[in-house]
This record gives C-alpha cells, sequence and structure tokens, in this order.
C-alpha cells in the first residue's frame, strides 16, 4: 500500500515522502495513529503543490535575506552610539545585541532580529566595530557599529 507520511516514522520514512509499505502495517499503525494516509493521486497532488508554495516561501526568504546584506554592506550604514566613558577608555554601560538591533531599526529602519546577531559578550569599548549576524542560515552579514565618547 503507498501511504505519504505526515509525520517522520523512524526507519520508515520522513515527513512528506511517499513511499510502498505492507498493508497491514499501514492500516493498523500508520493511518490509525495519523502518521502517513493513504496515497491516492488527489493527495499525492496536494503534496506537490504543499511542496511548491513552501519552496517559493524559503526562496523569498533567502532573497530577503541577501537584500538586507546588501543594506548592510553599505558604507553609509554604520549605527551610532555616543557611551560615557570612564577614565579607564571603556564605556560605563554596555552595549548588547538588544541596544544595537533598536538602534537599527530606528536609525535606519532595518528590523534585524536581536537574537540573530551574534555578540559574544556585552561589547565595552569605543571606536569602529563590526558585529557578525546570521540573517538566514545561508546569509551572513556585519552591522558596523561607531561608538564615540558622549
Amino acid at each position: 500500500m503507498k501511504v505519504i507520511f505526515l509525520a517522520d516514522v523512524k526507519g520508515k520514512g520522513k515527513k512528506g515522502e511517499v513511499k510502498e509499505v505492507p498493508t497491514g502495517y499501514a492500516q493498523n499503525f500508520l493511518l490509525k495513529k495519523k502518521l502517513a494516509k493513504e496515497a491516492t493521486s488527489q493527495a499525492i497532488n496536494e503534496l506537490k503543490g504543499k511542496q511548491k508554495s513552501e519552496a517559493k516561501a524559503a526562496a523569498e526568504l533567502l532573497a530577503e535575506a541577501k537584500t538586507l546584506k546588501a543594506q548592510l554592506d553599505k558604507e553609509e550604514t554604520r549605527v551610532q552610539f555616543s557611551e560615557k566613558v570612564g577614565p579607564d577608555g571603556r564605556t560605563f554601560g554596555s552595549i548588547t545585541a538588544k541596544k544595537i538591533a533598536e538602534e537599527l531599526q530606528k536609525q535606519f529602519a532595518i528590523k534585524v532580529d536581536k537574537r540573530s546577531i551574534e555578540l559574544d559578550h556585552p561589547i565595552r569599548a569605543i571606536g569602529l566595530i563590526e558585529v557578525p549576524v546570521k540573517l538566514h542560515k545561508e546569509v551572513e552579514g556585519q552591522i558596523k557599529l561607531k561608538i564615540d565618547q558622549a
């Protein structure tokens, strides 16, 4: 019996796969537990349509991430910070990923999720700094920061 897997089944198939399985196994286990459905021509066409729309959505996300990277790579896209500095040259407050995301939104209207900004530790120095940001699983960029003394 041909079935379309609705969930991953260890040793049998992954979600979205169409496979031939023994009829008893399909009727008594896969169909009962809603892990698969019978592969009728209508169900297969639905699956193909769904896969096509998912691929289109993924391509749109990738294109969006590439556009965002191009915006961040421009020289004029440099996020300005004015911080109070102590006698040792370190800032009193630290610049976190949340602060960077907020300033990027405020200064350039570029929306970046704070969780995608890869900051090992909060920034406490002044000067020019580049911070890596993961925009998509295939696209990484740099956010340029200019931290001045207030």
